[in-house]
């Protein structure tokens, strides 16, 4: 016999919290150039949901294509307020997650919210698309990692199943995936070879721990490989297109791997005796769990590119379009 208890929020969960807040919004699909501060409701809880004081909210590519116009699934309702992932305090719960009480610091991935992003001072997110920030970060590099980490963490451990000793290239390393994934796969004992942008993506990601590092645009990423695994790649991440990209796969052993996120353009062709797998990153308490111990084992380092306060989210979107990002950039909400 099971018996049901219903959770009751507190009453200090909903009193001290205003009605309004400043968001960057949009009020229909274009340029970044319409990205607005404007000034909407707080958003209201639901059943199984936290509300979250934004501290720091993540900008990435996704964000600049939701904004001009995809959208995954349905419509969204505008004004819209983007944003995939960031940090801050849970200011008010409607659950009886543990994990969770009054003023924590968190961090959370909600892809396509249909109730606004991380782009406001205030966010509603699924409770298990949150977690307690992993120790040794800060609020502004736990708000960066809430889709990258979880993206490169699942395509090193779970697409790719990397194993200690193999030899791993990570193509499109200097983004902010693949700063992360380099130190994922230096945690299960790879070896990796890190295709990268420009000399400062090189100098980068071998701070970062890559074993060798290759400029992916102007540097000889055929040649890089043959001299890193003279007997053939065991596996590769592809986050990034590139005319590199196809030759590189070649070199890939029989039975290999091959994984890339949705959304890598061009995506990798199939090719016999190569296992081709494409994924999306997932947002649960495991995987959240799973994420805060990679990221504590591996004393994590996230590199922040550049960061941005919320009236300047239009400018942060036009950076990301230059496409040259080392590492994250971030928008500066508290």
């Amino acid at each position: 016999m099971s018996v049901t208890t219903e959770y009751k929020v507190p009453e200090s969960a909903r009193h001290g919290l205003p009605e309004k807040m400043r968001a960057a919004a949009i009020d229909r699909f274009g340029g970044a150039e319409l990205l607005k501060l404007q000034t909407l409701p707080v958003p209201e809880l639901e059943k199984g949901e936290i509300l979250i004081e934004v501290d720091t909210a993540g900008v990435g590519s996704w964000d600049a294509a939701m904004r001009a116009g995809w959208w995954p699934e349905g419509k969204p309702q505008f004004p819209l307020v983007l944003g995939s992932d960031g940090s801050g305090r849970v200011a008010a719960m409607e659950t009886p997650d543990r994990r969770f009480r009054l003023g924590d610091p968190v961090y959370s991935y909600s892809f396509a919210n249909p109730r606004g992003g991380f782009y406001g001072e205030y966010v509603v997110v699924a409770a298990e698309s949150a977690a307690p920030i992993p120790q040794g970060l800060t609020m502004q590099e736990a708000g960066a990692i809430g889709t990258t980490g979880l993206t490169a963490l699942q395509g090193i451990d779970d697409a790719l199943q990397v194993r200690r000793d193999e030899s791993v290239l990570i193509y499109g390393a200097s983004g902010g995936v693949g700063t992360l994934a380099v130190q994922f796969a230096k945690l299960r004992g790879a070896h990796v070879l890190a295709v990268a942008s420009g000399d400062d993506g090189v100098a980068l990601v071998r701070r970062l721990g890559a074993d060798e590092a290759v400029d992916g645009r102007k540097g000889d990423v055929h040649s890089a490989i043959r001299a890193f695994a003279r007997n053939g790649l065991d596996a590769i991440l592809v986050l990034a297109g590139g005319e590199t990209l196809g030759p590189a796969i070649e070199t890939v052993k029989s039975g290999g791997r091959v994984a890339y996120p949705h959304g890598v353009e061009p995506a990798p062709e199939k090719r016999p005796g190569l296992r081709l797998e494409a994924y999306d990153a997932k947002a649960g308490v495991d995987e959240f769990s799973r994420l805060n111990q990679a990221v504590e084992a591996a004393k994590l380092r996230i590199p922040i590119a550049e960061s941005f306060v919320l009236a300047e989210a239009a400018k942060a979107h036009e950076r990301i379009e230059q496409r040259h990002v080392p590492g994250k950039i971030v928008l500066r909400v508290r």
